[in-house]
């Protein structure tokens, strides 16, 4: 048995967000000690990964949810995409990797912009939530971006982005003002109107793995600064009256 502290630290994923997993559902501990800490076993830790799987592949944590725990659910597939899925991103930086020794012994005056090509991810993923995406939400998502273009996606994406920057613009002000809660409204608005509907337990999933670490936290705190995540994941909370 592991406690939750180890299994953050053997995973990565934040005390935090293993906390919100067992809220919804998501992910139980295996079992609770006298003094209430949780504590976690290797089938605990297998579903664990299998999520991280439909976190990689961007699914709604309430999808991931739906998928995970479907009597049907077929892990050996789900273990065989995940080797696939980190194969490409090792080709991936493998070919950046070696785009980068390459610039730093002959320079830069022959560019070389296929290193950035992630079209073998995106295609997999791709494919990986056609098998998978079974889910009200993700036929929503599925329907509102099948026509979408590189071009669109990238405009739509920068107008998301914006909405992160002017949330750095906010931290010294109270999350819960109105202007704050305006500007969470609108996040949840953009979801609903480009992606799928987003629910007040979706936006708050989604607030959860804005603070959770990793890349998510890393671009947030890019777009609006250090304790941009935080301060998001504060004013979320109060408008989902968490």
């Amino acid at each position: 048995m592991m406690t939750v502290n180890e299994v953050s630290k053997l995973t990565g994923v934040s005390i935090r967000t293993l906390q919100y997993y067992d809220q919804i559902g998501l992910l139980k501990p295996t079992r609770l000690t006298e003094a209430n800490y949780r504590l976690y076993d290797d089938a605990a830790l297998e579903k664990l990964q299998q999520i991280l799987l439909f976190r990689e592949l961007e699914f709604p944590l309430k999808d991931i949810k739906e998928i995970v725990n479907r009597s049907d659910f077929d892990k050996t597939k789900a273990v065989e995409q995940q080797i696939e899925l980190l194969e490409l991103k090792k080709e991936h930086i493998e070919n950046l990797l070696n785009m980068c020794k390459y610039l730093k012994v002959r320079g830069v005056r022959k560019l070389n912009f296929t290193a950035f090509d992630t079209s073998k991810l995106d295609e997999y993923a791709k494919k990986a939530k056609e098998q998978w995406g079974n889910t009200p939400a993700y036929k929503e998502y599925a329907e509102k971006t099948k026509n979408w273009t590189k071009e669109y996606e990238s405009g739509l994406m920068a107008d998301f982005t914006k909405l992160f920057e002017e949330f750095g613009t906010m931290k010294e002000m109270d999350p819960a003002s109105e202007k704050v809660q305006a500007q969470v409204k609108r996040v949840q608005h953009f979801i609903t109107e480009n992606l799928y509907t987003c629910t007040n337990d979706i936006l708050y999933g989604l607030g959860t793995g804005y603070v959770g670490g990793g890349e998510m936290t890393e671009n947030i705190e890019k777009m609006g600064g250090e304790g941009t995540a935080e301060f998001i994941f504060k004013a979320i909370k109060i408008y989902c009256g968490k």
